[in-house]
């Protein structure tokens, strides 16, 4: 009889043990399953804020010829403010990091 309580007890502390490591996993699973929306989220944003800075390229690209030519000094100052414009992009991306 007591060879069988020895194996039961042995049996149930496993058990408890088993439960309290499945419990422990969920909690893990359920933290890194939250980490990897944040994270897919900051590359949806990130890659958005890439666009943008490739369309701001092409647009100084376009001032910069027409520049070249000899326009006036107005496009050279619009020009500085979208190099602005990049560079607090650029912070932004990254401070995000």
């Amino acid at each position: 009889m007591f060879d069988f309580e020895t194996t039961l007890s042995g049996i149930e502390y496993k058990v408890r043990q088993l439960i309290e490591q499945n419990n422990r996993l969920e909690e893990t699973i359920a933290k890194l399953t939250e980490s990897k929306e944040e994270q897919t989220e900051t590359i949806k944003n990130q890659q958005q804020t890439i666009e943008e800075l490739k369309q701001e390229i092409e647009i100084l690209k376009l001032r910069n010829t027409l520049v070249q030519k000899g326009d006036s000094a107005e496009i050279k100052l619009k020009i500085n403010q979208l190099i602005r414009n990049i560079d607090k992009s650029l912070t932004l991306l990254t401070k995000m990091d």
